[in-house]
């Protein structure tokens, strides 16, 4: 495959799928971008962004890609995925962007054309949905995760490889069971701490003016990702539930911890904690 000629089709058309058809496009690697989505609006607001070069249904848009990339939520790749497999060559590679994998891949497990399948997860976002949220450079100088890749083409790896370096972003491998676990670490409790945030101001303060005269740029980074979409999220929790209830079981200590310490009024021992909360920076600048 050559660069010039990429067909690369898209199906979702929202934050992620929408973003990398920008990026896709802008740097070369697609020379054209066709775009699958179940919902007429997201067509033709994606069609308005000139996010896509034309609309197909499913089976004509397969036929007619190089690659195919399946940006819907995390369950309903689970079906698409294998549908997509049944229809493609073995010249084609398929990817996804889901943010988690173990119930990806065990839905293709056995199938005959798995080796075309690369799982990836593009680790960047926002709190925002839909091809409206769709921005050029989300992905720039970011990680992306390849998952499994044994379980693929070495061809396909580097077909995959060389769609995420032309954005450009780094390239990071894990097995599927790893990815799950320290995705519910770093992102889906990180979510759940934001709703669960933003449902306890919103309890307790009822003067919606009196929250925002008063919110400053620390509450609304912590609460920044209370306003995504629950369609999104949903699925995320239900796949990946056991390891997001492990994280959440420690962060409710941890909280209950703070609690009790306040109730004591131990605040040399509140002062220790926090320095040691302070090494994130270490991990985090």
């Amino acid at each position: 495959m050559k660069k010039q000629t990429m067909t690369i089709s898209i199906i979702g058309i929202g934050l992620i799928g929408g973003s990398l058809a920008i990026s896709l496009k802008e740097n070369g690697f697609a020379q054209r971008i066709i775009g699958v989505d179940i919902n007429p609006d997201n067509i033709d607001k994606a069609y308005r962004r000139r996010l896509i070069d034309e609309d197909m249904p499913l089976d004509e848009a397969i036929a007619q890609s190089d690659i195919i990339i399946v940006a819907t939520p995390v369950d309903s790749m689970t079906r698409v995925i294998p549908l997509v497999l049944d229809k493609i060559n073995d010249k084609q590679v398929v990817i996804d962007v889901g943010s988690t994998k173990v119930p990806i891949l065990e839905a293709v497990q056995g199938h005959p054309m798995r080796r075309r399948f690369v799982a990836t997860h593009p680790m960047a976002g926002t709190e925002y949905s839909g091809p409206e949220a769709a921005v050029p450079n989300l992905f720039n100088q970011k990680y992306t995760v390849l998952c499994d890749t044994a379980d693929s083409d070495p061809d396909a790896v580097q077909i995959v490889e060389a769609l995420y370096h032309s954005i450009p972003m780094s390239i990071t491998h894990f097995d599927s069971v790893d990815h799950d676990v320290h995705t519910a670490y770093i992102s889906h409790i990180s979510h759940i701490s934001s709703f669960a945030l933003a449902l306890t101001v919103l309890a307790k303060e009822k003067d919606a003016e009196r929250i925002f005269e008063l919110a400053s740029t620390g509450f609304s980074s912590t609460v920044r990702l209370a306003k995504s979409s629950p369609d999104t999220w949903i699925p995320i929790f239900r796949q990946n539930r056991d390891n997001v209830l492990d994280v959440l079981d420690e962060h409710i200590s941890r909280l209950s911890q703070f609690r009790s310490l306040l109730i004591k009024k131990d605040f040399d021992t509140f002062h220790q904690l926090i320095t040691e909360a302070n090494q994130i920076r270490k991990i985090i600048s």
